[in-house]
């Protein structure tokens, strides 16, 4: 069903909020010893609708490209991330209220603080703003908006300055605070300079806290160190992908805004090994034709949000998608994010820009999807070049390579220089191995000049400052054939990295509305596909001859796999419907006394309310069709009778 077309009410957040409280979507953890921010439990219908997240996912990704699954450790050593950067790099700027100390995250204090100023000015000049209630206020810490209308000029900038704002630097953003006074909006004291904060958790393994570790912030690091177990399991082929499901932790500095920023987290990370001169996908050209939202670096730079749209297949070929592989993986993004039920007018594509980029990746894409606080980045895809698997390497003399047998083994001559070290450390004493290591790293062309100064008699080098003289006892240099028949090489990384809570929450913005009829409680259109529950069991009678009906109806639908719930409560048939549309559910049947004699059910459509009738097996098997994705309702329709209220009963 159209999504604009079930509701003439704007969307409403604190009325989302109220419904998912009510229906333990999910709650703040530890809330009765007072909370923890940041740290959330999921109840019921929220774990159900991240596992159907994660398996849809797990098909999507995993099933269909043939990708090896993993699952590593959550305690790494802290060696690992010392080698990867993360202990000098994964940070994040903060502020500090110069008079309480309270500690404010740098680019997301000028975000909003400006989005204030600009709310303020619409309001001024007359347009309508969006209302921010107060309990809203209280639980993001919104800003409050004063209706003050802005210089044109200034304007501009700020939106200049937002279009751009993952582009500045620490320095930058403390600049900007002081050159547009932007203070912190609870206590209106200014802010002090930015200061890099580690996002890691600390920890120590072992009982006397002899080996530190961290939590880890990524589940990548896992992918890498297991990278030649990987290959040698992959027959020793690439390209090939491996995939982990798995829990990660960042000590977000101030998380204010729910699930889309917490400090407990599930990720579903996928790490693409491709050949650096090879970095074309086999199924490129499946997607080729898919048209996405793109906003690319050079035009965030210039100030402005304006996403084109343009096919995959474009993008890559005009160099604005660095390569095939990437490409691949982000028209795959695009198709899982709306088969689960994400509006396609709030996803973008958007590139990081120059000072954003992470130190590993040299070219990066983030799937943000629109909610109410704005847009969210939902997914990352980045190649990170050779970059983790290089470093590992080198830290731990573990080759992590590629070794190919070449079809046709490629000849070369080149120069080789041949030291007489017994000769050699006669003559040059400690500085035989100085030699020995300049002579080594020098080019083809410097060692033929080399060469041909010995063939007259004597040849000189530079050194550490010094001046050694070199002569043909000491060293010869040869043209030599070098037949080579295997190519060893380090791969490159395409990374596709999910967060499934922040995906969780912008779909379930996404399919919350209200009835006009009932505007007090609202509606969940989540796909079937993703619903925690997929069809609601309703008996209208609490006689126990009801019962066998009831069993033998859940029965058959478990056995077709689908998930069901029977509501035999006390309430009006009505409520109980009500209930089940705000937790999602897309189905229900009614068993009523005709059932018993007709043996005939019900069945509902939550969005549109519409009702069919037919036999027991019949309806069941429409379900099967609606929820494994092979009919429509539209199809249900023509294969079962419109329901007119009532039922013959003799």
């Amino acid at each position: 069903m159209d999504r604009v077309n079930r509701t003439a009410h704007p969307f409403d957040k604190s009325r989302l909020e109220a419904l998912l409280n009510r229906r333990f979507f999910y709650a703040p953890a530890f809330e009765i010893y007072g909370g923890v921010a940041g740290l959330y439990d999921y109840g019921p219908p929220g774990s159900s609708l991240q596992a159907n997240i994660i398996a849809e996912w797990r098909r999507h990704f995993i099933v269909e490209d043939h990708m090896l699954e993993l699952d590593t450790t959550i305690m790494t050593p802290a060696p690992v991330f010392e080698t990867s950067g993360h202990v000098a790099r994964f940070a994040d700027w903060m502020v500090k209220d110069e008079k309480t100390g309270d500690v404010l995250r740098a680019d997301h204090l000028v975000k909003n603080v400006l989005q204030a100023r600009l709310a303020g000015d619409l309001e001024a000049r007359g347009f309508a703003a969006d209302k921010i209630k107060e309990d809203e206020k209280k639980k993001k810490k919104k800003i409050k908006t004063t209706a003050v209308q802005l210089p044109d000029e200034v304007v501009k900038e700020y939106e200049s300055i937002l279009a751009q704002l993952d582009n500045y630097s620490g320095p930058e953003l403390g600049q900007l605070c002081r050159s547009h006074d932007i203070r912190n909006p609870d206590t209106g004291n200014q802010v002090g300079e930015p200061q890099q904060f580690n996002l890691m958790f600390a920890s120590s393994i072992g009982p006397t806290g002899q080996h530190p570790g961290f939590l880890r912030p990524e589940t990548a690091q896992g992918h890498f160190l297991n990278f030649s177990r990987l290959l040698e399991f992959n027959n020793g082929r690439i390209p090939f992908a491996s995939a982990q499901i798995g829990k990660s932790f960042r000590n977000e500095i101030s998380p204010r805004a729910g699930l889309l920023r917490v400090r407990e987290f599930t990720m579903g990370e996928i790490e693409h090994y491709v050949d650096p001169e090879n970095k074309s996908h086999v199924r490129f050209a499946e997607v080729r034709h898919i048209v996405l939202p793109l906003l690319n670096r050079f035009v965030q730079e210039s100030g402005s949000t304006q996403v084109t749209k343009m096919s995959i297949g474009a993008a890559v070929d005009k160099g604005i998608v660095a390569n095939e592989t990437l490409g691949y993986f982000l028209a795959r993004i695009h198709l899982f994010l709306l088969k689960i039920g994400v509006d396609p007018r709030r996803l973008r594509f958007r590139q990081h820009m120059a000072n954003e980029m992470a130190h590993y990746a040299t070219d990066c894409w983030d799937a943000e999807i629109q909610n109410s606080s704005g847009w969210t980045e939902c997914v990352g895809c980045a190649d990170r070049a050779a970059y983790d698997l290089s470093v590992h390497s080198a830290r731990t003399g573990h080759p992590l390579v590629v070794r190919q047998a070449l079809k046709e083994p490629i000849v070369t001559e080149r120069e080789v220089p041949e030291f007489n070290k017994k000769v050699l450390g006669k003559t040059l004493g400690r500085d035989a191995g100085l030699v020995q290591r300049v002579v080594g790293e020098m080019s083809q062309e410097e060692l033929v000049r080399l060469k041909g100064e010995l063939s007259q008699g004597s040849a000189t080098i530079y050194a550490d400052e010094k001046q050694i003289a070199l002569t043909p006892e000491l060293l010869t240099i040869e043209r030599k054939t070098f037949k080579q028949s295997i190519r060893e090489f380090i791969p490159n990384v395409i990374e596709p990295s999910f967060g499934f809570g922040r995906i969780l929450y912008s779909l379930l913005e996404h399919s919350f509305w209200c009835r006009e009829q009932d505007v007090e409680r609202g509606v969940l259109s989540l796909p079937p596909l993703v619903a925690p529950t997929k069809v609601l069991i309703v008996p209208l009678s609490a006689k126990e001859e009801f019962d066998p009906l009831i069993e033998e109806v859940s029965m058959k639908l478990r056995r077709c796999g689908i998930f069901s719930r029977v509501d035999d409560s006390n309430t009006s048939i009505g409520k109980r419907y009500a209930r089940n549309d705000e937790l999602g559910t897309p189905y229900g049947v009614t068993l009523d006394f005709a059932s018993l004699q007709n043996r005939t059910m019900t069945l509902r459509e939550r969005d549109t309310t519409d009702q069919l009738i037919g036999s027991i097996d019949d309806v069941i098997s429409v379900i099967m069709g609606l929820v494994h994705g092979a009919l429509t309702w539209e199809d249900a329709c023509t294969r079962l009778k419109a329901y007119g209220g009532v039922q013959a009963i003799e």
